[in-house]
């Protein structure tokens, strides 16, 4: 039976940003003002991910002061270690990370420091691919990753390079298991916020809850439109969601079902086609082009 935890676990969404930054390192508002831009526009959690970096003192911020009820926080960061096949800094998203998670060790390398934040009890992440050109080699490197940003707004924002939909698709394509995660990483530079968020399936708006759903895929990324359920039956897939110009259902290679039609809140797709490829993701796309992403699922081989 296939299923899909963002559908069948139990609980109700939750709203949230897991990629932010702050005056800790090279963002432009301090730790209480990015915690109070997202809860006063209606999110209900954030994970502050400043540059865990020597340059700003290796910082893991501690948010849990500006908690208010309805609204809470997890603490994470952007971990950098040297290098990926062009030579840039490794990126990797951490969220859930302890306050006294250690500095970089010598002769630390990338793939060694997501293995350190994985077992430290984080959600590990792949942030923005597409904008500093991280192949696929170099994610085969850190082959426990949960996820990988589909979506970055910042780096859309500022230099195209934001929508990771190809890469994501070569993982899949190649075998790998892993979620997609639409983020902000906002820095405040620009009104760099509320371009693409997470809403998250769990009990309780809590830490553990949430980072335990997002470990357990749990979620769907969003820019905007919102998928209300996915079934799963035993030849087609039943989405129901906001108005939407377009619902697809995507998969290896050129497979792609979809019902283009303005207005649409519910579609069946068969998914006989996508069998052999070994996966299927369903986008949900609003007139305005603005895209929600449900988790892949997987088919035997």
């Amino acid at each position: 039976m296939i299923t899909d935890p963002a559908f069948t676990s139990p609980g109700r969404f939750w709203k949230g940003n897991i990629h932010t930054h702050s005056t800790v390192s090279d963002g432009k508002r301090a730790p209480e003002a990015v915690c109070a831009t997202y809860r006063q526009a209606g999110y209900d959690f954030l994970a502050l991910t400043d540059h865990f970096m020597a340059k700003y003192g290796y910082p893991i911020v501690d948010t849990r002061e500006f908690r208010t009820p309805g609204f809470t926080t997890i603490l994470g960061a952007e971990l950098h270690a040297p290098a990926t096949a062009l030579g840039e800094l490794w990126h990797i998203l951490a969220v859930g990370l302890p306050l006294d998670f250690a500095p970089l060790i010598d002769g630390e390398d990338g793939p060694a420091l997501a293995a350190r934040a994985l077992a430290a009890g984080a959600f590990v992440a792949i942030p923005h691919p597409a904008w500093y050109g991280l192949t696929l080699e170099d994610a085969a490197t850190i082959p426990d990753a949960h996820a990988v940003e589909i979506y970055n707004h910042t780096s859309q924002l500022r230099t195209e390079r934001g929508d990771s939909v190809h890469y994501a698709d070569q993982l899949l394509a190649g075998g790998r298991r892993i979620g997609l995660i639409a983020v902000d990483d906002a820095h405040f530079a620009c009104m760099d916020a509320f371009g693409g968020w997470l809403m998250v399936k769990a009990e309780a708006n809590d830490p553990d809850a949430l980072l335990a759903a997002l470990k357990a895929g749990a979620f769907y990324a969003t820019q905007g439109p919102a998928i209300h359920n996915v079934v799963w039956g035993d030849e087609a897939v039943e989405i129901t969601c906001s108005p939407a110009a377009s619902v697809m259902l995507l998969g290896r290679g050129s497979r792609a079902v979809q019902h283009v039609e303005p207005g649409t809140t519910r579609a069946i797709l068969p998914y006989g086609a996508h069998k052999a490829g070994g996966y299927a993701r369903i986008v949900v796309a609003d007139e305005q082009g603005r895209r929600a992403w449900a988790n892949p699922v997987h088919f035997d081989r």
